[in-house]
């Protein structure tokens, strides 16, 4: 028997949607939205309606009918804590996206629309490592600083895909398998897999781990403090650099590593420091991360839109084969991830998690 599955990514200036039988792409589309389209709406919840329309029609317009489809999945967020894995869109997780319960970004919609339209032609609706998924071990959580906590944010879509395609590439279970994944692209994120969960990796929205084209990456706490009391930063000034606006982008003027290697072709010196500069810390940062399973690592393995540049992924394997094998799989495989999510619980390969609206880590007892 075979399944059709239609993926919905809701972004900040877009909705890419994608319709799958089984692991074949029948098609998919990459709807765009103006920034004055978007401004007449109040919140991002307001949204929901507007691009619900945008997919009807396209799908419509390719020749396609969503009451053929067995199941609909989304992006997820807005939500608690919670481990990997694909998950029912219930009545809790519907109202937490719904009211963005952890955080206001549109990929809430992706489970509201999966919802929606799963109500709609009487199918199932499912989340899938959403970016809410939190698998950190204790020790990978504590600072130096009390109350203050490191957080799990990941690309985690992205990541579990990954790790399970490269375990069937070779006849493996993810669960089985301890694995480094690093994700280049305009964020990085270097994590520890450990047994089929991430267990350590750098928080790539609060500014932790490697510089990346659009993040400043980790810097020390002093120079920090002194931006920020200097009296010519303000704090969206620094959440900015931390996450959107730093990196490659403040050094060198561009986010697309392509310019970059342009710049170095053309000889410009200092691009090539500021490339060569990401790329050691990307490599010193997955050393720490094979330090975390302890040195039995099975694989290192480079995904991401900037692990097309062989540059980037000839002198990572450089630094890290002594560890394991260094494998690429460059891109990024979120609509193949979601589709892939739910085919496994459609085919009974795994079971579909509930949603409980309880984090699964919410703080230490700092006085026990």
């Amino acid at each position: 028997m075979s399944y059709r599955i239609f993926a919905i990514n809701p972004g900040s200036t877009s909705t890419k949607i994608a319709l799958f039988e089984d692991r074949e792409c029948l098609f998919d589309r990459n709807i765009t939205h103006e920034a004055k389209d978007l401004a007449v709406f109040k919140d991002i919840p307001d949204q929901f309606d507007y691009r619900r329309r945008l997919i009807e029609k396209y799908v419509a317009d390719a020749g396609y009918d969503l009451a053929d489809v067995d199941a609909f999945v989304g992006r997820g967020g807005g939500l608690v804590s919670m481990t990997g894995g694909t998950y029912t869109v219930n009545d809790i997780m519907f109202e937490h996206a719904r009211t963005c319960f952890k955080a206001r970004h549109p990929a809430t919609l992706g489970s509201q629309l999966a919802r929606f339209f799963a109500d709609r032609y009487s199918a199932r609706a499912f989340v899938v490592n959403p970016p809410d998924v939190d698998e950190f071990i204790d020790e990978a959580r504590m600072t130096g600083i009390k109350g203050v906590y490191r957080e799990s944010r990941i690309h985690a879509l992205n990541q579990k895909e990954i790790a399970i395609r490269y375990a069937e590439s070779i006849g493996r279970r993810y669960e089985d398998l301890n694995l480094v994944i690093c994700h280049i692209g305009g964020g990085v994120s270097v994590t520890a897999h450990r047994k089929g969960r991430m267990i350590d990796s750098n928080d790539i929205i609060n500014g932790d781990g490697p510089m990346a084209p659009t993040r400043s990456g980790s810097v020390s706490v002093n120079q920090i403090a002194a931006l920020c009391f200097d009296g010519s930063h303000t704090k969206a000034d620094m959440n900015a650099l931390a996450s959107k606006c730093g990196g490659i982008t403040d050094l060198l003027g561009t986010s697309d590593c392509r310019d970059v290697v342009d710049m170095i072709e053309h000889g410009n010196r200092f691009a090539k420091l500021c490339y060569d500069s990401m790329i050691y810390q990307i490599g010193k940062y997955a050393g720490s991360m094979a330090a975390a399973l302890c040195g039995k690592v099975d694989a290192i393995i480079f995904t991401g839109g900037v692990s097309h540049d062989s540059y980037v992924t000839d002198r990572l394997g450089e630094m890290l084969s002594f560890i394991a094998p260094t494998v690429v799989m460059a891109g990024e495989f979120e609509m193949e991830a979601l589709a892939n999510g739910a085919l496994r619980v459609l085919e009974g390969r795994e079971e579909a998690k509930e949603y409980t609206g309880v984090p699964v880590w919410s703080g230490f007892d700092e006085d026990r």
